[in-house]
């Protein structure tokens, strides 16, 4: 927490104006690596950058829903949320993911009562979670992008697909995972390949949609540097 709040601090306190890079919501499947776990990915509006994270099933679902425009029977807690702040004429400016420690993302969203701006700090995916129902707009520091960025090029997604929005998907209570870049094992699986397979592995993880796997490959590469 201290991290985090001396980083917005140091930030604001020196007028350091740090790029941000607009974000849109491009896939959503369930995660290869860990049980119980999904893996939202997020594009670059204006670039081939993709962001993969890891989100619990709770917010996977509720993220899914609201894109799909499914009406739950009873408001889930981010329609809860919604309708606290519209009740009191407060409005989502943006969702900002801020900082990258440890693999962990961390975002805030911004709000405003149209007298004055509040920034709150958030998990990333109950922030996005709000950010698609209030229609607002998502963003991450350029650093964050350069850091745990994939790119891929001219390559379409599917999206949803492998997302079971139906009473399977766990109760919240049963799993918790903080929103982070795919896991890595303690030995990378793809450290054994040459520089031309590794390339050829990681286009072959892109065309299968398999986030977590190029998120590996990528580190590899980038270590070969």
């Amino acid at each position: 927490m201290h991290i985090k709040a001396n980083l917005s601090k140091f930030v604001d306190r020196f007028g350091i104006k740090m790029k941000k890079i607009r974000l849109d919501i491009v896939g959503l499947s369930y995660s290869q690596t860990q049980s119980g776990a999904y893996a939202l990915v997020l594009g670059e509006v204006e670039g081939n950058r993709r962001l993969p994270i890891i989100i619990g099933s709770h917010e996977a679902q509720a993220i899914a829903i609201r894109i799909e425009k499914m009406i739950p029977s009873r408001p889930l807690t981010h329609d809860l949320f919604q309708s606290f702040a519209d009740s009191f004429g407060i409005k989502l400016i943006e969702v900002l993911i801020y900082n990258l420690i440890e693999g962990i993302f961390y975002a805030k969203i911004i709000c405003s009562d149209g007298n004055k701006i509040v920034e709150i700090d958030a998990r990333t995916s109950d922030a996005v979670a709000l950010a698609v129902r209030f229609e607002a707009p998502i963003y991450a520091y350029e650093f964050i992008m350069s850091s745990a960025g994939i790119i891929i090029e001219g390559h379409e997604f599917a999206f949803l697909e492998n997302l079971d929005k139906s009473n399977k998907v766990q109760d919240p209570s049963v799993v918790e995972v903080e929103e982070k870049i795919p896991s890595k094992s303690p030995q990378n699986p793809f450290s054994s390949l040459t520089d031309e397979q590794l390339e050829q592995a990681l286009n072959q993880a892109l065309t299968e949609e398999n986030y977590e796997q190029a998120a590996l490959i990528r580190d590899e590469i980038s270590k070969r540097k």
